[in-house]
This record gives structure tokens, sequence and C-alpha cells, in this order.
């Protein structure tokens, strides 16, 4: 508990790992480690998240429960995930009971910190959804279908959307009740329900494992975080 609220968890880790030329990232080696290991790790050790709703793909199911036995996560319920992302968030809301907050985070950003959970429970608690994000280092370049460059938006109003989203648990579960497009973040299902959302300051180093070579430089953040 912190002051009183608590903070479910809900880990997105059911993909396919469609880029990661036929292995399942979740489950790949990360410093001694499965990389999805990394941030359950981070939210079992963090006080005032009681429960862990991890979402996995059918055929990952079983070697779930072996990794939740191997690593003693007291917290953890495991259940089946979707066919895309957000079917996945909803088979997670499902299990999530008894919090004010839930907070939403994929099993693929495996550097998830105490810190970051701390801060975006402390903006989602006042404005009821929050969303860790980082701004762009890149110019951004709006193309056309046919390859040319249509607008460059100005850098210093973009940023680049990561997880942990932490939300109201009513919000979040009325904007996916009403959900009638795709998305591919929490917070553009709460924007699409009319509701503001928050931004709180990210991390450049909470990246996303989508591709081998995302791996290898993963495996260099692990050796400076143990």
């Amino acid at each position: 508990m912190k002051d009183g609220r608590s903070l479910g968890a809900i880990i997105v880790a059911a993909g396919t790992s469609q880029r990661m030329a036929g292995r399942n990232k979740m489950f790949v080696p990360l410093g001694g480690k499965p990389l999805l290991a990394w941030s359950v790790d981070t939210c079992e050790m963090c006080g005032f998240i009681p429960q862990i709703v991890l979402v996995l793909n059918d055929k990952d199911m079983r070697r779930g429960h072996m990794l939740k036995e191997r690593r003693n996560w007291s917290k953890v319920v495991i259940c089946s995930g979707g066919a895309q992302r957000q079917d996945s968030v909803r088979e997670g809301l499902k299990q999530t009971g008894n919090c004010e907050l839930v907070m939403i985070h994929d099993g693929a950003r495996p550097f998830l910190t105490l810190d970051l959970i701390s801060r975006g429970f402390e903006v989602a608690t006042e404005t009821g959804a929050a969303v860790a994000a980082v701004p762009v280092k890149d110019t951004i370049k709006i193309v056309s279908d046919d390859g040319l460059i249509e607008e460059t938006p100005p850098r210093d109003r973009l940023w680049a959307a990561q997880t942990p989203q932490i939300f109201r648990l009513d919000i979040i579960t009325r904007a996916y009740e009403s959900l009638r497009v795709d998305v591919t973040d929490d917070g553009t299902a709460v924007e699409q329900m009319g509701c503001q959302v928050s931004f709180y300051m990210g991390d450049h180093g909470n990246m996303k494992v989508t591709t081998p070579e995302d791996l290898l430089l993963a495996r260099v953040l692990a050796k400076k975080n143990h």
C-alpha cells in the first residue's frame, strides 16, 4: 500500500515475437534470467503492488507457470491473452480487482524501475491516467503513400510513448469496453473515450526488445543494470 492506495499490475507478454527470427523474446536469456523475468521481478519488489497479472500466449502457459514457481513469484496470476495486444489487456483487466489503479506494462520492456512505477503512480493518482514518455531524438517526417514527405512536425512537441501506463481501474476498464478501433497503446484507448491523459517523464533506457538487434543492446544494458 502507498498512502492507503494500491496498484494492480498487468504485464502483457502474449505476442508472437514475429520479428525475432523464430525466437520467443519473452524467454530468451538476458543477464542470467529470462527477459520476461526482469519486469515481473521489479513488480514483485514493489511494496504497493499486491497483484501482478501476467498475460501469456496459450503456447507459453506451461513455461510461464514453471517460471513462476522457479522464481517464487507470490503475487503473480497467469492468464491467457488474445489475438491482439488490446485483447490481451482486456483479459488481464478481467483478472484485476480490489485495486484503485492499474499499471499496464509490456513484458518486452525489461528495464522497468521502481522509480518509473512510483512516479507514474503519483501522476495517475492526481489525473486518473498517466503515460510514460520520452522526447524523440530524431526529426520525424510524415510521408505519403507514394513516398513523398508531406510534413515535418516540430520535434519539441513530439514524445515517444512507453510503458508503464497507469490508470484508475474504472477509467481503463470503460475505455476497453467501449473501444471500437485498433490501438497500439493503452493511453490511446482512453483518449478515444474522450478522456485526457497526462504524461510523465520516462527513461530512454526503458527500451522495448522487438528485433534481434534490440536484444544485443539489451544485453549490454543488462550488464550495467546488474
